[in-house]
C-alpha cells in the first residue's frame, strides 16, 4: 500500500518570505500539522541576486540572509538541518522548490561556468520569459535571471552533474519532496536523470511538476520524465466550461495538485471580496477534484494582500478575515479517510445545465463505490435539486457537506429535496 503523504500529498506552503527567520519555521509548521497537512513545502531558500527574488538564485551554497535567526551570521546550508528536523517531528514531510531552469543573472556560475547559459546571437545572456495567456504577442521577461542551457550546453555533463549534487544536498539536509520549478522548461532526460538520482538515495523521494502555464503538448512531454504528481487548472475553472474536465480526463494517469490559490496568484478572498463561503467552496472542490491539495500560509485566515517573491515581508501579516482551521482540518481528515477522494480518480459531468453542478466520481482505490460531488455554483443565493435529479447510483447515498464543515461529520441520508447554500460543496458516497 502506497504511504498517505505519497499518494494523497495534502500540502501547505510556507512562504518564507512573509514568516521570516528559520527558527519561526517550526510554530507554523506545528499549526499545519494540526490541521492534518501532511507535506511543508517551502519557496527557494537560496542567497538571492540582485533581485531579492526568492527564485533568482545567486548563491547555491548560502542561506538567504533574510532567513537566518537574530545574531546568526554563518550561512551554510547545514543550518536547516535542525529546522527540518523539527518540522518533521511534528509528522510532516518537507519540501523544497528545485530551480534548475536559471539562476540569479549575477549568479557567479555565470562567469565561472559561462557555457552553462543560453545566449543570443551576440554573445548575451538570454532571459527566461512567459506567454501572456491573454495575449499571445506579448511576453513577460524576466531580466533579474540567466536561462540555463540544460538542453544544448557544451559542458552538460558537468553542469547536470551540478544539479545532480544540489539534489543530493537536499536529501543531506532532509527534505524529501521537490516542486520542480518551470518543469515544462527543461529537458524531460535531466528529469529523469535527477529524479533516478534521487530515488536510489530515497525510494520515497516525491517529485512535483510545475506545468502551469505551459501548453498541452509541453505537459504532454513531460509524462515520460517520472514526476508523481503534476499541477491542474481547476483554481481557474468556472464549475461548467468542458476544458477543465478535459484536462482531467487526458492527465488522468498522473495524479494531481489542486489549489484555490498560490504564491504567483491573486488572495482568493481579495478576488472574492471577503467571502468566506467562496473561500471554503474552491478549498473543498480542490479537496475533491483531484489526490493532491495545497495552500499557501494565510488561506485559513482570509488573508488579502497577495504574496510576493521580492517584496514581502514578515510585517505583511495579516489580521484575520476569518479562521477556517476547524474547517480545512475536517476537509484534510476527511479526504484522507475516504477512499473515494485520495487519488486522481475520474470525473464525469451529470448534468451540465443545472445550477448545481453534479460530478460523478470513481477511485480506482475503491472501484466498487461510486461517489459524486455537488457545487452550487451561485456564491450568493441557495440552490436546490430534488434526489431524482442525482444519477440512480447515488440517490440512497450517504451525503456530506463538505464546504460546511468544522469537525469530522456524521454522514446524512440524501433528502429528498437536496438545498445546498450559497456556494455550497457536497460529496456523496453511494450506498
Amino acid at each position: 500500500m502506497i504511504a498517505a503523504h505519497l499518494r494523497t500529498p495534502i500540502i501547505y506552503n510556507l512562504f518564507p518570505k512573509i514568516v521570516g527567520p528559520v527558527d519561526r519555521w517550526p510554530v507554523h509548521a506545528e499549526r499545519a500539522a494540526g490541521m492534518s497537512f501532511n507535506w511543508l513545502y517551502i519557496n527557494p531558500i537560496h542567497e538571492p541576486g540582485m533581485s531579492g527574488s526568492l527564485y533568482a538564485i545567486k548563491h547555491y551554497d548560502r542561506v538567504n540572509p533574510e532567513f537566518l535567526p537574530e545574531g546568526t551570521r554563518q550561512q551554510e546550508l547545514t543550518l536547516l538541518v535542525p529546522v527540518v528536523q523539527a518540522i518533521e517531528a511534528c509528522g510532516l514531510h518537507v519540501m523544497i522548490d528545485l530551480v534548475v531552469n536559471h539562476t540569479a543573472i549575477d549568479s557567479p556560475l555565470v562567469t565561472e561556468h559561462p557555457e552553462w547559459f543560453r545566449r543570443d546571437e551576440a554573445g548575451q545572456i538570454l532571459h527566461p520569459y512567459a506567454i501572456d495567456p491573454d495575449d499571445p504577442h506579448k511576453k513577460e521577461v524576466w531580466g533579474d535571471l540567466a536561462e540555463v542551457d540544460n538542453e544544448a550546453s557544451p559542458d552538460r555533463e558537468g553542469l547536470w552533474e551540478f544539479w545532480g549534487r544540489l539534489v543530493d544536498t537536499y536529501l543531506d539536509l532532509g527534505f524529501t519532496g521537490f516542486r520542480c520549478d518551470a518543469a515544462y522548461k527543461v529537458p524531460v532526460a535531466l528529469w529523469q536523470m535527477l529524479i533516478a538520482r534521487a530515488r536510489r538515495r530515497n525510494p520515497e523521494a516525491l517529485f512535483w511538476a510545475e506545468n502551469l502555464g505551459c501548453t498541452i503538448e509541453q505537459t504532454r512531454a513531460l509524462r515520460a520524465a517520472g514526476f508523481q504528481f503534476f499541477c491542474n487548472s481547476s483554481k481557474w475553472w468556472n464549475f461548467s466550461d468542458r476544458w477543465c474536465l478535459d484536462q482531467h480526463r487526458e492527465f488522468e494517469d498522473v495524479p494531481s495538485v489542486s489549489f484555490p490559490e498560490t504564491h504567483d496568484t491573486e488572495r482568493l478572498a481579495a478576488e472574492s471580496g471577503g467571502s468566506e463561503a467562496v473561500q471554503r467552496q474552491r478549498y473543498a472542490f480542490a479537496a475533491t477534484f483531484s489526490a493532491g491539495l495545497m495552500i499557501p500560509i494565510g488561506y485559513e485566515y482570509g488573508f488579502r494582500r497577495r504574496l510576493h517573491v521580492v517584496h514581502t515581508r514578515p510585517s505583511d501579516w495579516e489580521s484575520a478575515s476569518f479562521d477556517l482551521t476547524a474547517f480545512i482540518t475536517s476537509v484534510n481528515r476527511l479526504k484522507l479517510s475516504m477512499p473515494l477522494l485520495q487519488d486522481e480518480g475520474r470525473l464525469d459531468l451529470h448534468d451540465h445545465a443545472h445550477p448545481i453542478m453534479i460530478l460523478k466520481r470513481q477511485s480506482s482505490l475503491a472501484p466498487n463505490e461510486q461517489g459524486g460531488i455537488l457545487v452550487n455554483r451561485q456564491a450568493r443565493e441557495s440552490q436546490s435539486l430534488t434526489r431524482s435529479a442525482l444519477p440512480a447510483e447515488l440517490r440512497g447515498g450517504s451525503q456530506y457537506r463538505l464546504s460546511l464543515l468544522d469537525r469530522y461529520p456524521e454522514p446524512n441520508e440524501m433528502p429528498v429535496e437536496v438545498v445546498l447554500e450559497p456556494a455550497e460543496v457536497d460529496v456523496i458516497v453511494a450506498g
